[in-house]
Formats: C-alpha cells, sequence, structure tokens
C-alpha cells in the first residue's frame, strides 16, 4: 500500500512512531557511541597516569643509586634489590625497559606477555618515539579478541637526557564496563518500550484531534449539493489553516446557493417556455381539422339538399370531437403542471394496487404480494394514479406480442414498500433509455410524453424513487419504491 493513499491521520500516526523510533535509536546509538569514547579515555589516562606513577618511581631510584646513571649501568640499577619488580608490584603493571637503539635491557615478569614483546624493539617504534613532539608513543593493538595499548617513552636523567626507553603493555579490560553498558541499555530499552506504548496512544489521539476539523470539511463537501441548501461549517478551537479553509467553504456555498437560484429561475422559464412551446402545438392539431371542417361546411352548405341534416350532425360530431380533443390536451398539462397533493393517509398498499388494476380487462395482467397488508403513508389518488399510467404503458408496449404477460407485484424492503411493474413488451431502445421520463418524449403516435414524467413527480413528491431496467425485444420492468 502507498503511502500516499492512506489517511491524512494514519499518516500523522505512523510518521510521529517512526519519528519516535528514530530518535530512540539515534539516542542509543549516540549513546553506545560515547560508552565507548568514555572507555577510551578511561584506558588512556590510566595508562596516563601509570605512565607518570612509574617514572617518577624510576626517577627516585635513579636519584638515591650510588652507581653511575647512565644507559650501560640501567639494568645494574634496576636490579638492585629487585627494585623493578617491587616497582611492577605496586603499580600492578608489566615493566620493559630497552636500551636507546631499542634492545631489551630489563623486564619486570619474564612469563607476562611474553607473546607481546621482543628483545629488541622494532625500527618503526623507535623513529615514532623520536619524531613525537612529548617524546611519547602509544600504539593500539588487538590479539585473539583482546585490545591492549603499548606506552613507549623515555628515562630521563636530572638534566632531562634520555637514558632507556620504558614499554609498558596495558591490557583494556571492558569487561565491566561492558556490563554495565549492558546493564544500562536493558533499562533504557525498557524506558523507551514504555515511551513508544504511550507514543501510539498519544499519537493515536493526536491524530484523530488534528484531522477532525478536516473529517467535518470533507464530510460536508461530500453532503454539498446544488439541488438543496446546504449548511455552512461552524468550526471553533481549529488552526489558523483550519480557519481559512472553512471560510473558502463558506464563501463557496454562499455563491452555490446564488447560483443554484439563478438556475433555477433560468430553469422555471425555459420550462414555461416549452411548456407554452407544447401547449401551443398540441391545441393548433385540433384547430386545423376544425377549420377546415367548417370552411367545407360553409362552401357545401344547401339548405335545400334533402341530406343536410346529416351534414350538420357529421360537422357537429368532427368539431366536438376536436374540442374533446383540446380538453384532455388542457386537462393533461394541468395535471402535469400541478403539484400532488400530500393528503397522506395510511394505506393498504396492496388493496390500492389490486383496486388501480381492476379499471382494466386485459386478462393477461397478474398481481401478487408477499403480505396481504402493507401499510404505507401515501395519497389514495396519486397511488392509483402512479400504477395506471404504468401499466398503461406496459399494455402499450404488449401491441403485436403474441403472449403478452405483465406481472404486478408488491414486497417489503426494510423501511420501503416496492412496487414492481414487469412486462415482456417491445423493451426501450438504448438511444431513449436516458429520456424515459423527460417531459414530452414518447415513442406513442399520440399523447404528449407526460404520464411517466408526472408519475415520477408523485414518486420524487413523496420521497420516493422510480427505476427501470429494460431489454430490447423482451420487456421492461419499472420499481417504484417510497418509505412506509
Amino acid at each position: 500500500m502507498k503511502l500516499s493513499k492512506l489517511s491524512l491521520s494514519t499518516r500523522i500516526f505512523i510518521s510521529m512512531i517512526l519519528l519516535v523510533l528514530g530518535a530512540s535509536i539515534l539516542i542509543v546509538g549516540i549513546t553506545v557511541y560515547q560508552y565507548k569514547q568514555e572507555a577510551e579515555n578511561y584506558h588512556r589516562e590510566r595508562l596516563e597516569r601509570k605512565e607518570q606513577a612509574i617514572t617518577e618511581n624510576i626517577k627516585f631510584i635513579l636519584a638515591s643509586t650510588t652507581f653511575l646513571v647512565n644507559t650501560e649501568n640501567m639494568d645494574i640499577i634496576l636490579r638492585e634489590r629487585d627494585k623493578i619488580h617491587e616497582v611492577a608490584q605496586v603499580h600492578e603493571m608489566q615493566i620493559n625497559v630497552y636500551d636507546l637503539q631499542g634492545k631489551l635491557l630489563i623486564k619486570s615478569d619474564q612469563s607476562f606477555f611474553r607473546d607481546t614483546t621482543d628483545n629488541q624493539l622494532d625500527r618503526h617504534i623507535l623513529q615514532k618515539l623520536e619524531l613525537s613532539e612529548n617524546k611519547r608513543y602509544i600504539e593500539k593493538n588487538e590479539i585473539n579478541g583482546q585490545k591492549f595499548q603499548s606506552s613507549y617513552t623515555y628515562i630521563t636523567d636530572g638534566k632531562f637526557k634520555p637514558l632507556a626507553i620504558l614499554y609498558l603493555p596495558y591490557v583494556q579490560d571492558d569487561t565491566v564496563l561492558n556490563r554495565d553498558l549492558n546493564n544500562f541499555l536493558l533499562r533504557m530499552g525498557e524506558v523507551y518500550l514504555f515511551m513508544l506504548v504511550l507514543a501510539i496512544i498519544l499519537s493515536y489521539f493526536l491524530s484523530k484531534y488534528i484531522t477532525k476539523s478536516l473529517k467535518i470539511i470533507s464530510d460536508k463537501i461530500t453532503e454539498t449539493r446544488l439541488d438543496k441548501r446546504n449548511q455552512k461549517i461552524d468550526i471553533t478551537n481549529a488552526s489558523e489553516e483550519i480557519y481559512t479553509l472553512v471560510a473558502a467553504y463558506n464563501s463557496m456555498i454562499d455563491e452555490l446557493e446564488e447560483s443554484a437560484v439563478k438556475l433555477a429561475a433560468s430553469e422555471r422559464e425555459q420550462a414555461w417556455r416549452e411548456m407554452a412551446k407544447q401547449v401551443a402545438h398540441e391545441i393548433k392539431n385540433p384547430l386545423t381539422p376544425m377549420r377546415l371542417s367548417v370552411q367545407s361546411f360553409e362552401r357545401n352548405f344547401d339548405k335545400n339538399d334533402p341530406e343536410i341534416q346529416d351534414k350538420v350532425a357529421e360537422y357537429s360530431t368532427t368539431l366536438i370531437n376536436q374540442i374533446d380533443t383540446m380538453s384532455s390536451i388542457a386537462e393533461a398539462f394541468s395535471n402535469f403542471a400541478k403539484m400532488p397533493a400530500q393528503q397522506s393517509e395510511m394505506l393498504n398498499v396492496p388493496k390500492i394496487v389490486k383496486l388501480a388494476l381492476d379499471i382494466f380487462n386485459e386478462n393477461y395482467i397478474q398481481f401478487s404480494s408477499e403480505k396481504e397488508e402493507i401499510l404505507a403513508k401515501f395519497d389514495r389518488t396519486q397511488l392509483i394514479r402512479v400504477i395506471t399510467n404504468l401499466v398503461k404503458n406496459a399494455i402499450q408496449a404488449m401491441e403485436g406480442q403474441e403472449n403478452p404477460r405483465i406481472m404486478v407485484s408488491i414486497h417489503e424492503e426494510e423501511e420501503n414498500v416496492c412496487v414492481i411493474i414487469s412486462d415482456n413488451g417491445t423493451g426501450i431502445s438504448e438511444e431513449n433509455l436516458e429520456k424515459v421520463f423527460e417531459p414530452k418524449f414518447t415513442t406513442k403516435s399520440s399523447g404528449m410524453g407526460l404520464g411517466l414524467a408526472m408519475v415520477k413527480n408523485i414518486v420524487e413528491t413523496y420521497n420516493g424513487s422510480i427505476t427501470f431496467t429494460s431489454k430490447q425485444g423482451k420487456g421492461t420492468t419499472f420499481r417504484v419504491r417510497f418509505p412506509k
């Protein structure tokens, strides 16, 4: 999963945990490094102290001897009364003394570090010792995992003239220091584990708190609709950035409402224009035959004609039929334009639907309901109008079918009532699927195409919905859902 696809709160949570882990690892690393550096400094300073103390002891021995103090007598002076062994035992150090050419003069313990020293110092040690500013050289080595330092320094007389070379091998025993380090890391690990658990808890609630305002804004933006009044966001105790975002959203809502009002006004104006055009068109259709009938009657009127009574009756019938057509047109437009009155009453839906189907004489209409009584609040007249319009459309789609069949069924869907009307008629072509509920749209040679538009208007007035599925040549199924 990519990090960019995670939610902001999850990314904040993960980032804070990683930050705590990274800081913990960094602190542990620095602590271990510092501990080792301090151990190195401790060994170096300890070696320096021992070297300085041993040098002072040797100077005291040289000052109190009766022998001539020179390089040739260093062996005799340090062997006198086994003084070199006493110094080595006091300071717990192996002591080797070489002449200025690197040849071994005397050592305090022949068995101690016998593998690390030689009877002759390497030439590079003599060169480095000679070139060093403080006439002191430290060499670090590691054998079989054991670290040790070799200290080389000059033994001088009272006039600081070099007499010999003092060699001190120093073993770096880190057992105690490593044990202390492990104990310290163990305690630190326990503390960091507690801090990590605490950081996880705090990160979770902190990430939720930080993104709470953004979640409110996100939900409001998701709920924003052009066809309804949108609520502005009111947030307190938010950051300046969030306030800026909220102000931008609220400003957008104001502009959106203003645009929606203008759009609604424009749509109403356009709808009335279209309605006026449609009314004018539908009224002109019967006016034309009426005009022709009157003109024909005027030209052919002869009061002496023995069939004058029959002709007058024929002309009257034609005019009455056209007047009836105009009346039905006016009624259809009146019914479409008029919003259904919400005179809701508790109805037994299966009973009302079956009552609406009784006006049809077609024997291929079948009715079924999963229950004899399904109660819902609806206007009786409007429910009958919905059913009759849908069934009429289904009957008209049956023309030419060998085995016509219309199924009307009712069932419950949680808090809704669902009425299904399906037929095995001609179906709806793909290019007409999106136009089914549009006013004026019809595939029939007669009618104004207002039936389904009126049905949709009624159902949506009662917070319901109407959907359909259709396959050309196999039939259509309409589903009407409205809350109980």
